[in-house]
């Protein structure tokens, strides 16, 4: 069986997080995963912390830290980009898995869109969108439509994620599920992700696996 992450998080790119790429490694290679989703936050107050002046400057920070991350993990175990997307319209955060460079560099308004406005050209692109802990403090309802999941367990240790309600949530609106860690700490275990018959090497794979219900959600009792 196969172990993978679907959401972790880097400093360089995602400044709530203390690791960078060298210390997840480290991480998720004695956890015994065999891929990473690595979900670094694209969002408006990201932008600004970091100063850019233009969308490339965040779109290269993004991808070149996912092919830094492959490159110190030498074939230890798959690297994948994914994003925790936030929209101006509130403070929810979403993780995609599937969006491209090409669409990243195209659309710099991005964060002005509604998420069922994005959702729509996930749906037109074969994407996934989940929406994160769904239901820890600050975070909104969102139409079932707007949406393809929802995170059922989220690892993070220092919020109440909630994690029951979102599983009858996903049920009550058969809503896929998902299950990731959140890693931002290097004291925090890495618990969450999913376990899968066949190793995830691409997001095309990891979109089919998701969707067709091949795999075991990955949780801890020591989560709420």
């Amino acid at each position: 069986m196969y172990k993978t992450e679907l959401h972790c998080h880097s400093k360089e790119v995602s400044p709530c997080s203390t690791e960078d790429v060298e210390s997840l490694v480290e991480i998720y290679e004695k956890a015994g995963y065999s891929t990473v989703i690595l979900t670094n936050h694209y969002s408006s107050p990201v932008y600004k912390h970091f100063g850019y002046t233009d969308i490339n400057e965040y779109v290269d920070n993004l991808f070149d830290t996912v092919e830094k991350m492959k490159k110190v993990a030498n074939g230890k175990f798959e690297v994948l980009l994914g994003i925790e997307i936030r929209f101006n319209e509130n403070c929810n955060d979403y993780l995609c898995f599937g969006v491209t460079e090409e669409f990243l560099r195209s659309n710099p308004q991005v964060f002005e869109m509604s998420v069922g406005e994005f959702h729509n050209i996930c749906r037109e692109n074969g994407w996934l969108l989940v929406q994160a802990h769904p239901f820890r403090n600050g975070m909104c309802v969102v139409h079932p439509d707007c949406l393809d999941g929802i995170e059922v367990y989220n690892g993070h240790v220092g919020h109440h994620s909630r994690n029951f309600i979102a599983k009858e949530w996903a049920k009550e609106y058969n809503l896929l599920q998902t299950s990731g860690t959140d890693l931002h700490y290097k004291t925090v275990p890495a618990t969450g992700g999913i376990l899968t018959d066949e190793k995830i090497t691409s997001i095309s794979q990891l979109i089919e696996t998701i969707k067709n219900g091949n795999y075991t959600l990955l949780t801890s009792d020591l989560v709420r």
